[in-house]
């Protein structure tokens, strides 16, 4: 478990949408790195405190890396001190970090940012040095008033990180560009031969991506050798990839592992995997997966995944 804390205007909106994603496993609302060690609402504009989400997440479920690009589609990053239609210092963006190995993938983050829009960000980035929990009546406050004021799209929480969009074939196309072996996994949820798979013992760094739509899935920094004969990682790169499935076929009862976006068969997820890292271990299909090098993500249009090394 870890925790970071973020401000983006209004808190009770920023609470409600980080708390609706996969792996967050706790969140409160609060003011953070003002000028004394304590405050109350009425009084944060003299205290200099910003309204402030605390952010408790699961690192094996979900990356810093995906929380933060999420802050990012919900907030102005270039406006100071303003965000929808609230104004003054209280609502000014910051991005506040308890672990120093954090700040390198803020920056990282913050950098990929300025890179794509071509413009120098106003988001404030500190180590927190106080965090005054708000009071009763703010801790999920749209929760206990769906009507209430919220300045951005909550529904946005279901729209993808990044914009590049992807597509499902039609089926008669597939049939056509996959091989049997490749759309009877994808399509009709076979499975290879174990140790089939020139990609089982690949370790270059690099992503993988589904077969079908090109979407990436998986990231080689997640790759590890599980002795099972298929390709095997800790987790997807994205919350957003996955949809799970019981599966009680074969007299087994196991949980089966599609893409979100086209519901391609691609393994099952079991709970046998390294410790260190969660403890999942996701058996998948190597021919339900390309594999694109590192050195070869920008030819192929994968550049915003660079992110993740």
């Amino acid at each position: 478990m870890k925790k970071i804390y973020l401000a983006g205007g209004c808190f009770w909106g920023v609470q409600h949408y980080f708390k609706n994603l996969l792996g967050i496993e706790k969140t409160s609302v609060g003011y953070a790195n003002g000028k004394t060690n304590k405050t109350t609402y009425s009084e944060i504009k003299y205290t200099d405190h910003v309204e402030t989400v605390e952010i408790e997440y699961n690192s094996n479920i979900i990356r810093l890396e995906e929380i933060l690009l999420r802050l990012f589609k919900i907030i102005d990053p270039y406006s100071i001190n303003k965000q929808g239609n609230d104004i003054g210092r209280q609502y000014r963006t910051g991005i506040y970090y308890l672990d120093e190995n954090d700040l390198n993938c803020i920056n990282k983050v913050c950098e990929y940012i300025e890179k794509r829009d071509s413009k120098k960000i106003a988001v404030e980035i500190e180590k927190l040095n106080m965090y005054i929990l708000a009071e009763d009546y703010h801790q999920d406050y749209l929760e206990k008033n769906p009507k209430g004021y919220c300045h951005i799209n909550l529904d946005s929480v279901f729209l993808p990180v990044f914009n590049k969009k992807y597509e499902k074939p039609e089926l008669e196309k597939l049939r056509n560009t996959l091989s049997k072996l490749e759309f009877g996994i994808t399509q009709n949820s076979e499975t290879e031969k174990p140790f089939s798979s020139e990609l089982e013992d690949n370790y270059e760094k690099g992503i993988y991506v589904n077969i079908v739509t090109g979407e990436p899935i998986f990231l080689s920094l997640d790759k590890f050798d599980s002795g099972c004969g298929w390709p095997s990682f800790t987790r997807p790169i994205l919350t957003e990839n996955i949809n799970y499935y019981q599966d009680l076929s074969h007299g087994m009862n196991r949980i089966e592992v599609k893409t979100k976006l086209d519901k391609a068969h691609l393994g099952h997820v079991f709970t046998d995997g390294p410790s260190s890292a969660g403890g999942l271990r996701y058996c998948i299909n190597g021919a339900a997966l390309r594999f694109i090098p590192y050195n070869k993500l920008d030819e192929f249009g994968y550049s915003d995944y660079k992110i993740f090394f």
